[in-house]
């Protein structure tokens, strides 16, 4: 079971971003000099995969165009002599190749994964969502790939979260049967903290197989009219075909405010340039004590 395509969803209205996402896409907010999605792309570049399947819709060509050349760009950077900056822009556009297909309306994650069938066919697939960036170790959704082919089973992503915080997440009832592996036997999405059955919750990153679609089709859409994954998952899980991996390396999720300023600053303090003076000028932001 080799894994060659991942399914990104960029067609939502990021309205937990707003108003910065008013005209601009959320997937296309800086974090440091890139934007978000592109950590996204890079993220499943490094695993093998070689196509990035956006599920956009026509108001967000703008994360498309990102993954493409600019002449007029790369024209005057030529003429300037910026050699180093042209070689980043022309980078961009070679990563990977680019499909994208279009979800005409907003009706849910596992909607949007439904609109790619025709793309993924009957092969295995990643799906990745970019309001969660994983660094400091080995690429988040390989962790997952490992775990799907060696067990020939869907896999999600999850982290334990605090219990204060398990109403803003869909939440596992798992059984551990290795380090941090688990068999999914049911889930909640978004409970209360005195009904949550665990504290592991499931962030932007799964391996799939085409056996998901079939549950999406069949599934009668639920709250404002949408087709979710989680109910899909679990419909999965109570056939026992359903994994769940607990990710490890440091989790920035852009679509809370404080996790979206800590990337960007994480990101500047990794850059010597910029450090030194980045944390002098920090600490004079800080009330004195």
């Amino acid at each position: 079971m080799k894994i060659r395509k991942v399914v990104i969803p960029v067609a939502g209205w990021g309205t937990r971003s707003l108003p910065a996402t008013k005209n601009v896409p959320k997937e296309m907010l800086p974090v440091y000099k890139k934007p978000t999605v592109q950590y996204v792309v890079e993220e499943a570049m490094q695993t093998g995969i070689t196509d990035v399947v956006f599920v956009n819709n026509q108001n967000k060509r703008i994360i498309e165009d990102h993954f493409d050349y600019n002449l007029a760009l790369e024209a005057v950077l030529e003429r300037m002599g910026n050699k180093e900056m042209l070689q980043e822009v022309r980078k961009v556009a070679q990563m990977v190749n680019i499909i994208t297909v279009r979800q005409k309306e907003q009706l849910g994650l596992g909607h949007a994964v439904l609109c790619a069938k025709e793309v993924i066919k009957d092969e295995p697939f990643a799906v990745m969502v970019g309001d969660d960036l994983l660094f400091d170790h080995e690429p988040g959704i390989k962790q997952l790939m490992e775990v799907a082919l060696t067990e020939n089973m869907p896999v999600v992503g999850v982290v334990d979260v605090p219990r204060e915080k398990v109403s803003r997440y869909g939440i596992l009832q798992a059984e551990e049967f290795a380090p941090d592996m688990y068999r999914v036997r049911g889930m909640m999405e978004k409970p209360r903290p005195e009904d949550a059955p665990s504290t592991l919750a499931m962030v932007g990153r799964y391996v799939l197989t085409p056996e998901i679609f079939t549950h999406l089709e069949n599934l009668a859409p639920g709250k404002g009219g949408e087709i979710q994954l989680t109910d899909a998952l679990q419909l999965l899980a109570k056939e026992n075909r359903l994994l769940a991996v607990k990710l490890k390396g440091r989790r920035f999720d852009t679509g809370d405010w404080v996790d979206y300023l800590s990337a960007n600053i994480y990101f500047a303090l990794q850059d010597k340039a910029l450090r030194s003076e980045l944390i002098e000028n920090l600490r004079s932001l800080l009330p004195a004590s």
